[in-house]
């Protein structure tokens, strides 16, 4: 018998609904970690909770992560397991396990669209604050057509494939724009600014692009110029992703390629916080940016 139920956080604000940017993957960790809570207040271990659903207790791991969907069955006969007998209580667990198992807008390119970098739109979609470092190529929320499809040109040939996915990158960067939007700070290296991806021509719009996303009060762009020489962020490109929902913590994205690192572990996600932290304290301010992006623009 529990003695004492942990707190189960709402997904929004007071009202315990999703925001309307919530996605599947959002909501599948939400509803895991819940059920964790539950599991460990009840004092019930992995391996049982995964035979009262018929599962293993790697199945168990993964529903808490949220990397697979939840069948209704099994929520309901962990909720049961776990003390859970108010119908009110019990029914909206159900709902929230229905709402993860809805696909999200980016399902319809799944052919295109392999399954480690779904997560991340999930994530995507839902953060609070981007922070992203890029060595070679402009961050893909602020990539123009021409130089997004100049980007996917690079890796693939097929032209159906390549339209689906420069149109997906574009869809991806409605979240700067739509309610609620979160913030994003980028950290562009001077050489993605000076290699002419897709030519002189598309990389001036490239770069006039950069200009006007400047005076967008959500988004934050800084330069790492070469006089500056090596810095902490030398090692690659990453993403740090922070979201409102206190279910969720930071997460740093890895992306390799054919696979993805993400890695929600404390101390990892300080260690690159870190690294972030310093490279934008040591390089120009972003006050700065608009002038040198305008210098590189008529350089070209």
């Amino acid at each position: 018998m529990i003695t004492a139920r942990p707190v189960l956080y709402p997904l929004s604000g007071d009202t315990g609904e999703a925001s309307p940017s919530s996605g599947p993957t959002v909501l599948r960790i939400m509803l895991g970690g819940q059920l964790r809570r539950l599991r460990e207040a009840a004092g019930i271990t992995r391996e049982a909770a995964g035979d009262a659903i018929r599962a293993s207790q790697a199945k168990i791991s993964r529903l808490e992560l949220g990397r697979v969907g939840f069948k209704e069955r099994d929520v309901a006969d962990l909720l049961t397991l776990y003390g859970v007998a108010d119908e009110s209580e019990r029914q909206e667990f159900l709902a929230l396990g229905r709402r993860a198992n809805t696909p999200g807008w980016w399902h319809k390119y799944g052919d295109v669209l392999p399954g480690w970098f779904e997560t991340y739109l999930g994530l995507e979609q839902a953060a609070s604050l981007i922070r992203t470092y890029n060595l070679q190529f402009i961050p893909g929320l602020l990539q123009t057509e021409d130089y997004a499809r100049a980007v996917t040109l690079l890796g693939h040939v097929d032209a159906d494939e390549i339209d689906q996915r420069v149109e997906l990158r574009l869809k991806r960067q409605r979240i700067l724009t739509q309610d609620g939007a979160p913030r994003l700070w980028a950290v562009v290296d001077e050489a993605a600014l000076r290699r002419p991806v897709g030519g002189p021509a598309a990389m001036r719009a490239q770069l006039s692009h950069l200009i006007e996303m400047t005076g967008f009060p959500n988004v934050t762009l800084q330069v790492v110029p070469f006089r500056f020489g090596g810095h902490a962020a030398a090692g690659g490109p990453f993403t740090i992703l922070r979201f409102a929902a206190p279910d969720l913590p930071d997460i740093v994205y890895l992306e390799q390629l054919t696979s993805a690192l993400y890695l929600d572990k404390r101390g990892d996600v300080e260690r690159y916080a870190a690294v972030m932290d310093r490279v934008c304290a040591h390089i120009e301010l972003p006050v700065a940016t608009a002038a040198i992006l305008t210098e590189i623009h008529d350089q070209l």
